[in-house]
């Protein structure tokens, strides 16, 4: 699996991971939700650079030109429900493309340790398609992997992307040895380590309550 850390090179996108790491920033939900969003449309520009093209005739008022427009048949999929921001900005940038959604969540079985459940998914038939895994926090990987396998289901992918705000070294790692040799993972930052209870650190907290509020 190949990973392309975008926070490799300066560009926009450092600043919306500072506002939403932000402790002052991130309190505001409105303006957290849009940062996700707008990291969304920056890594969905990224990847589309990897997209297959072809070119296409238009007709403007005075004449006609030839453009490359992307070729795949995309599949934006998301994970409920911490994802949906993120998977916005990707369909801002990629508005013709369907759209699937898995719910995966943390189950605890202790303090420390947990297992990933879903159960819901929503996904148009995938086979011959173009999938794109939005996730925005890639802790030990399980829960996209746990998407991954759940969407196969509905179908067999030509080529699959991953995509996540931040992830750590354990998830890359653990994800290099489940997934296809082809797939390629964008993420806007790594942060070296987990804590006790598996989050990112330094992360940014609870991606999913921040956005959306406190769950029970």
């Amino acid at each position: 699996m190949k990973v392309i850390n975008l926070s490799e090179g300066n560009s926009l996108l450092n600043t919306f991971m500072k506002e939403i790491r932000s402790r002052q920033i991130q309190s505001d939900p409105l303006r957290f939700r849009r940062n996700l969003e707008r990291i969304g449309e920056v890594t969905a520009y990224e990847l589309s650079k990897a997209l297959d093209y072809q070119q296409q005739t238009v007709t403007t008022p005075l004449a006609e030109a030839v453009v490359s427009v992307p070729a795949d048949r995309l599949v934006l999929a998301t994970i409920l429900r911490a994802g949906l921001p993120f998977h916005q900005g990707f369909l801002n940038y990629m508005d013709r493309a369907e759209n699937a959604f898995v719910s995966a969540y943390r189950q605890y079985t202790s303090e420390t340790d947990f297992e990933i459940h879903t159960e819901y998914i929503a996904s148009p038939a995938l086979d011959g398609k173009t999938l794109v895994i939005t996730d925005p926090m890639l802790a030990t990987g399980s829960s996209m992997h746990t998407a991954y396998d759940a969407l196969l289901a509905k179908g067999s992918p030509a080529k699959v992307y991953l995509a996540s705000v931040i992830a750590t070294p354990k998830a890359i790692g653990y994800l290099q040895t489940v997934m296809p040799a082809n797939v390629v993972l964008y993420t806007a930052a790594v942060d070296p380590v987990l804590n006790e209870h598996k989050y990112i650190v330094p992360g940014l907290g609870d991606a999913g309550d921040l956005a959306f509020g406190e769950k029970l």
